[in-house]
């Protein structure tokens, strides 16, 4: 996959490429990401790339002609897909992440200012946002996307640890407990100590859907229940209702 991400702060993202997962995946080949200032497509020749935007209004909008060119440069082929992150965008989830880690090459756009010349909307496949708020500019939502993205094309991580992600499957992920087995009265679940690998799992899906009930109920809706899902979600609202 590639990632060309069009930015007016190449230099944010220096740190990002050279840390954990995303450096791993770059010296495997994996993947290939790119910045690329939007200034040097700019027009002016004082590099600017904004102006006042027409009818008036606080602030400055990013220029649409260095877009366009720089899009038209990078989008060699029709399955290229141009996201421009905003918070006018459909919420980035796991799902989304998903299916543009399938996409052979995405080209992020990162709006800074009062946001870009909404001709740019013509030359885009989408627009993603990262939560209902709004942030100086585009390079930490392009950084989180790339992040969610390409953790999940193969062989980066394991492909256990990825199917065990919370979100993977619609549910959060099970609590999870490492050494010391107990610190000031603090204890791991039994269960987990037990060695029967039937009880874990059986123990890990409630917690799984217990978790996801407690904290994020709004997920159910969109999850595709089995008979045994079903039950075990009726029995945790039962619980509770008994409880008051």
């Amino acid at each position: 996959m590639i990632i060309d991400i069009v930015t007016l702060f190449p230099e944010f993202f220096e740190p990002f490429l050279k840390t954990s997962i995303i450096k791993r995946a770059l010296e495997a080949n994996l993947v290939q990401i790119n910045t690329h200032q939007l200034r040097d497509y700019s027009h002016n020749k004082h590099k600017k790339v904004d102006d006042t935007p027409y009818g008036g209004g606080a602030g400055m909008l990013m220029q649409f002609p260095p877009f366009y060119d720089v899009i038209k440069k990078l989008k060699k082929t029709s399955d290229a897909k141009v996201i421009m992150l905003s918070p006018q965008g459909i919420l980035l989830t796991q799902k989304k992440a998903t299916e543009l880690s399938k996409e052979n090459h995405l080209i992020l756009l990162c709006g800074h200012y009062e946001g870009i010349d909404a001709r740019v909307e013509q030359l885009i496949d989408e627009e993603i946002s990262i939560g209902d708020y709004v942030l100086t500019g585009g390079e930490i939502p392009a950084m989180i996307l790339t992040d969610a993205v390409t953790r999940l094309i193969p062989e980066v991580i394991h492909e256990d640890s990825m199917a065990e992600d919370s979100l993977q499957k619609g549910w959060l992920k099970y609590p999870q407990y490492t050494k010391p087995e107990t610190y000031k009265g603090y204890q791991v679940p039994e269960v987990l100590k037990s060695g029967n690998h039937q009880a874990i799992e059986t123990w890990r899906k409630v917690q799984s859907i217990q978790s996801t009930y407690q904290k994020r109920p709004d997920l159910i809706k969109d999850i595709e229940l089995s008979d045994l899902e079903k039950k075990i979600l009726d029995e945790i609202i039962q619980l509770k209702k008994s409880n008051g």
